[in-house]
């Protein structure tokens, strides 16, 4: 059986939960409803494994916030002996238009955080990443503000299908492999 390490990116605790930056771990939850998987603490975040038919996904929500998130992504990398291909990165992007899903099988980061530590972590930047939009209506200086606000009233409606569309592609990406994910989802 073929295993991956899917890690959303999120920030832990109450006041975190709903916000745009937390759409990682948002997708992860919609996996682990899927399969009845249960979450549980471990070291550097929560995990929770699940079967997708001959694939087992070690789904994780690092605890050490966005910025130091390589942390639990190579600690975990490291315990499983996982190849670099066996990685996948579920992420917000600010870059992409609200609801947009984009999978990468590797590079920049973008200017993410999260993504920006993993890379050093890793000492690279070749592991896949999925990212989510969530749009960029915000004003000059107020990005953080906006990555760590809820999603409006509209946006939570249409939140349902872009998270199940997100895990349809992570399912993808492991049963199939992430050229076919990637004509499928992008």
């Amino acid at each position: 059986m073929k295993k991956y390490l899917i890690t959303g990116l999120g920030n832990f605790g109450p006041d975190y939960v709903g916000t745009r930056h937390n759409c990682g771990f948002m997708v992860l939850d919609v996996l682990a409803e899927r399969t009845g998987g249960k979450w549980e603490s471990c070291r550097y975040g929560d995990m929770c494994t699940i079967k997708v038919k001959n694939c087992e996904l070690m789904l994780l929500k690092p605890s050490t916030y966005m910025n130091l998130s390589g942390v639990a992504v190579r600690y975990w990398m490291n315990k499983e002996k996982l190849p670099l291909e066996n990685l996948l990165i579920v992420v917000d992007d600010l870059a992409l238009p609200f609801g947009t899903t984009r999978l990468k099988q590797r590079g920049s980061d973008a200017g993410h955080n999260g993504l920006k530590n993993i890379a050093s972590e890793l000492g690279n930047t070749n592991y896949a990443r999925l990212r989510i939009g969530v749009g960029n209506e915000f004003s000059r200086g107020h990005q953080i503000d906006f990555v760590l606000g809820v999603f409006t009233d509209e946006e939570r409606k249409a939140l349902p299908a872009i998270l199940d569309k997100a895990a349809d592609c992570v399912e993808a990406y492991c049963l199939s492999g992430p050229a076919f994910a990637m004509n499928r989802f992008n």
